[in-house]
């Protein structure tokens, strides 16, 4: 067994999620209290050495600036989809010397998309929650999108959300320390199971309140031909006929199943993938509605607002308000 500390830094942006944060520390602190030895270390790390406030509004003071770190085993970005450096150049700049020191780098949740703007995910495959998929999809095609909870491809890891980088260092405490040790820190949390990390994520269905792995094989079916064409609407009696069943019979399985009509369905599919971009990227409203299969941006932004009390102009203008999105915003159309 090794002797030498485990050392995680954990790279925090303005709006970085707290609570992926705690669900990486929590773990590492447990596991080195049950041992009784210092196991596992770790340091929290800003783009300067300033306070940073979490998406939860709570103030947390880095350790060191970027520009200081060394001798770490692993650096995570943590931070919402929008986040950018400051500094772009010298950012981006001092995680490629980091990557070629040969650092393990990652991200969990919206820090994946910083991780991505630095170039060092090329070629790799990513764990991306399903809130910002659409988005991260047309910022970063050529990156290969996984649904799995956790991704870890040479010396790049991603964890979807907070409950998935819980279940990543569990992994990292069992194979440090053995099973015994992660299932004891498991269950200091009374953390009901350890997902495999090729699990894939949980989506809820749309009015209905439970998640699309809990529907009939047939619905799932029909739904998974919806998400390959989102930009290319596709026919619900071809749907029908894919999954081998009459239209009227789909109607009232998917009604059953899901509370909605397949084409009620189908269409806030749509106009859900169009709100991620709406919230994460700049995107204009034209383009948006082009990408999930509306002609223009009318009928589409009056959707939109049916399905989510707020026009998407509206919606985007009010984000800025909150948060802001990188860079200047694009006109509407």
């Amino acid at each position: 067994m090794t002797t030498a500390t485990c050392s995680l830094g954990f790279l925090l942006f303005p709006g970085f999620p707290m609570a992926c944060l705690t669900s990486a520390i929590e773990p590492l602190r447990a596991a080195n209290e049950i041992t009784g030895r210092r196991e596992f270390s770790w340091t929290l790390v800003g783009e300067e050495a300033a306070p940073i406030r979490s998406s939860a509004e709570v103030r947390f003071d880095p350790d060191m600036a970027l520009a200081d770190v060394k001798g770490l085993d692993c650096l995570m970005l943590l931070s919402s989809p929008t986040a950018r450096f400051e500094n772009p150049r010298k950012g981006n700049a001092q995680l490629r010397w980091l990557d070629r020191t040969g650092m393990v780098l990652g991200a969990f949740s919206g820090g994946i998309f910083p991780l991505a703007r630095s170039g060092l995910m090329e070629a790799h495959r990513a764990s991306v929650h399903w809130c910002y998929e659409a988005a991260f999809k047309a910022e970063f095609p050529q990156i290969e999108a996984s649904p799995s909870v956790i991704i870890r491809d040479r010396r790049r890891y991603t964890a979807s959300g907070a409950g998935a980088v819980f279940d990543l260092m569990l992994r990292l405490i069992e194979e440090r320390l053995g099973r015994d040790t992660m299932t004891e820190v498991a269950c200091w949390f009374q953390h009901p199971f350890v997902r495999e990390e090729t699990a894939s994520q949980k989506v809820p269905v749309s009015k209905q309140g439970g998640t699309d792995d809990l529907l009939p094989e047939t619905i799932r079916a029909a739904i998974q031909i919806f998400a390959e064409h989102i930009e290319d609407p596709i026919q619900i009696a071809d749907v029908a006929a894919a999954v081998d069943m009459s239209e009227r019979h789909l109607e009232r399985c998917f009604k059953q199943a899901t509370g909605q009509s397949p084409l009620k369905y189908y269409r806030l599919m749509r106009l859900k993938k169009a709100r991620q971009r709406v919230l994460y990227s700049t995107d204009t409203i034209t383009e948006i509605a082009q990408s999930v299969g509306f002609a223009s941006s009318t009928p589409m932004a009056r959707h939109y607002a049916e399905a989510f009390g707020v026009n998407p102009n509206d919606e985007r203008r009010r984000l800025i308000g909150l948060r802001g999105l990188g860079g200047a915003m694009p006109p509407n159309d």
